[in-house]
């Protein structure tokens, strides 16, 4: 078992290169198509992105052992969220890889019966599945980030909480004076800034989790075009399935920018 997890990782390079070069061509048929121009090189596009998908579910063969091995070890986490999250996500993975080995047989002739629309239906609702956890762990480290790195500032500020003055009623500001009107028109959205601010810090600091967001955003937009629940175009999934593509192979030649565990 770990020898063939050993040998399906060293075969994500090689998965990862093809589905940038499927969605580069997905972008670029788009684009001959959007102008109008050079017919047959669309057509031989096309044709290469088909070819390129096939040889990817071909790569992918026995992925469902990797997920099902990552679930194992997710289910000892000790944090709560993390562990269902990533279990269930991992999990999900494996019957979307499952359902897309499926779908080859089916492309390759091996299964001649095989309703393939409905098996790839299928497969993009584990796929969608898994992504939604996975956001939702994006998200919830991020929050613990942001909470760790608030209880920071607080424990560095200067002032403690008693120490702010109180100015006497002669001194304070009428209900109708424009200051008064100013500070309640405003708070919310200073609230908004400085927490998007914070938010910003939190994942400057932090590369990995930062990248497996944007990778994560940009992957969703697939499987809910492909089921038609948020349909989007081929242009911009193209564009961000190129952009995720990118950024996996980043992670996976850069090891130390992969988000943990």
């Amino acid at each position: 078992m770990d020898s063939w997890v050993r040998f399906n990782a060293q075969s994500q390079a090689k998965e990862r290169v093809l589905r940038t070069a499927q969605y580069t061509c997905m972008v670029l048929g788009y684009t001959l198509n959007r102008s109008k121009m050079a017919t047959e090189l669309q057509r031989t596009v096309s044709d290469l992105e088909t070819h390129m998908s096939l040889t990817r579910k071909l790569l992918r063969l026995g992925n469902s052992v990797e997920a099902l091995e990552a679930a194992k070890r997710a289910i000892h986490l000790s944090d709560g969220v993390l562990r269902l999250c990533l279990t269930i996500a991992h999990l999900n993975r494996a019957m979307y890889f499952a359902c897309d080995n499926v779908v080859w047989a089916g492309k390759a002739g091996l299964l001649l019966q095989l309703d393939q629309q409905k098996w790839s239906q299928r497969s993009f609702k584990y796929y969608l599945f898994a992504l939604i956890l996975n956001l939702t762990r994006d998200v919830y480290e991020l929050s613990l980030l942001m909470d760790c790195e608030t209880r920071y500032r607080r424990t560095k500020s200067p002032n403690s909480p008693g120490s702010s003055s109180i100015l006497p009623a002669d001194h304070l500001p009428s209900p109708s004076s424009p200051a008064t009107q100013t500070t309640v028109a405003f708070p919310v959205m200073s609230s908004w800034l400085c927490r998007l601010r914070q938010v910003g810090t939190v994942l400057y600091a932090n590369p990995p989790l930062l990248l497996d967001l944007l990778k994560n955003s940009c992957d969703i937009f697939i499987p809910l075009d492909r089921l038609g629940i948020y349909p989007t175009g081929p242009g911009f999934v193209g564009t961000c399935g190129l952009v995720s593509s990118v950024l996996s192979i980043l992670a996976i030649v850069h090891p130390w920018l992969k988000l943990k565990p």
